[in-house]
């Protein structure tokens, strides 16, 4: 039941098994998503949209499923279920306000989820908020518990924000590629250990770009497939008390209906409320494509140093002055807030795998902070790489000119001969060719090792960048 407040006009009394409670009038939330807020004034940063999502559109399938069991009256649940699609719709967001920091398991938000569903359905009904007709535990929460609704909404909101990166990383793919044949005719230095090596087509390595960030893609795919098991209707401890029989799987059938993603029902719903692997996979996945990023990031800036002390065989596109002291300057921005959403993510990950490490016997009640480091992690992933390709990757320029000097001038260029003098023999000209300054074919055709039409043969791109033995096969 509801009434006014005496103390403050501008809020109303609500009343839970610990007492009364004090809330905004104007709330749809209620006495225990008030008590959360009291209790959890952490960090200001309240549950994602996509995680709201998740559970309120569990919360619909539930209360549909209940109606078809007989367990709900028609009146309340078709109640539920308009005030969840306009929740979805993007409505109400505001009034989700638990603390991600919070209760243990999330019990917090589950309540605020019910909470203000069942005061939306009441207002649905045409009648008052908290008058109980729709309770939130008895109604909104039938057949649940945190315990196996908050995994559920977890791996929901999860898949959900997935579709979202897949194309970004099939564009940023193909940007790769683009740029692979667009520099696929341009030798430059190999360089391993940062030091010289034997050549290597510019475009090659962009190539490689593309195909590492493909493969991690279909990694986070593998991935997804954990998250696609459910344990819903295992209630308190995954036994299943409170529930029909067939809810389970009709459960299972509905979210699949609704959300356009096939599911399936854990074969043991104890282990899948024990047990958030799952999310830990996905996160793993994600840390596997960060750390690829930032390899790639690091590369872009290494190829772009410069303009004229540092390697410059490619050119970033300039998005914005460089320093606010040095007139001119321009930095790889764009790489840079990449490395730094990176580091990010594999510091996601790393709270994750504590929190998904512990959890006690039936339950782990570390669960909130895990969904906000995974959606964290695809958030921040989705945007940036979508700004990466569009500012970074798709405006780069080489330097032909640069890289063909740097593939001459590189003492890996000694490599070609080792097949024809031998490998000591060639070592003694590579010292040479750093000693005097000359290069590896200035010194092959002073020395007479081969002709100069033998050279140019050998030193052919094709030659000296695909499998094989130049000049021999």
């Amino acid at each position: 039941m509801s009434g006014q407040s005496n103390l403050n006009q501008n809020t109303r009394v609500e009343r839970d098994s610990m007492g009364e409670v004090h809330v905004p009038s104007d709330a749809l939330y209620a006495a225990q998503t008030q008590r959360a807020v009291e209790n959890f004034p952490i960090s200001g940063i309240k549950e994602s949209s996509t995680l709201i999502n998740a559970y309120v559109l569990l919360k619909k399938a539930a209360a549909i499923t209940n109606k078809s069991l007989g367990f709900l009256e028609a009146d309340k649940s078709e109640a539920i279920e308009k005030a969840a699609d306009e929740i979805l719709s993007g409505k109400h967001h505001d009034h989700f306000v638990v603390d991600v920091f919070q209760a243990g398991a999330g019990t917090s938000f589950n309540m605020n989820t019910n909470e203000v569903l069942a005061n939306l359905a009441l207002l649905k009904l045409g009648r008052e908020k908290g008058d109980g007709y729709v309770h939130a535990n008895d109604h909104v929460n039938m057949g649940q518990s945190t315990n196996d609704t908050f995994p559920t909404s977890m791996r929901i909101a999860a898949r959900t924000d997935l579709q979202k990166l897949y194309p970004v990383l099939d564009k940023l793919t193909d940007s790769f590629r683009k740029k692979g044949k667009e520099f696929d005719h341009i030798l430059k230095s190999g360089r391993t250990h940062l030091q010289d090596a034997v050549p290597i087509r510019l475009g090659q390595e962009f190539m490689a770009y593309g195909e590492a960030i493909e493969k991690a893609k279909n990694i986070i795919m593998e991935s997804e497939k954990s998250v696609s098991v459910l344990g819903i209707g295992g209630s308190a401890a995954g036994t299943g008390l409170n529930t029909h029989p067939d809810y389970s799987k009709l459960m299972v059938e509905q979210i699949s209906k609704l959300t356009g993603l096939k599911y399936t029902l854990a074969p043991d719903l104890r282990e899948a409320m024990q047990s958030q692997m799952p999310i830990a996979h996905v996160s793993a996945s994600l840390k596997l494509l960060a750390l690829e990023l930032t390899r790639i990031s690091n590369d872009l800036r290494l190829l772009g140093s410069g303009p004229t002390t540092g390697f410059a065989e490619i050119m970033l596109p300039p998005v914005q002055p460089g320093s606010s002291i040095m007139p001119g300057k321009v930095n790889p921005v764009m790489a840079e807030m990449l490395n730094m959403v990176c580091f990010q993510i594999i510091g996601n990950d790393t709270t994750i795998s504590m929190a998904v490490q512990g959890g006690q016997m039936e339950l782990n009640v570390m669960m909130p902070i895990m969904i906000f480091n995974v959606l964290l992690s695809l958030q921040i992933l989705t945007n940036s790489l979508e700004v990466f390709r569009t500012k970074c990757v798709d405006g780069i320029i080489a330097y032909p000119d640069r890289c063909q000097q740097y593939a001459e001038k590189s003492v890996g260029l000694a490599t070609i001969l080792n097949t024809y003098i031998g490998y000591d023999q060639a070592s003694v000209i590579a010292k040479e060719s750093v000693k005097t300054g000359k290069s590896i074919p200035e010194l092959i055709i002073e020395k007479k090792l081969l002709t100069e039409e033998e050279l140019k043969k050998i030193l052919d791109i094709s030659a000296i960048t695909e499998p094989g033995i130049p000049g021999k096969t």
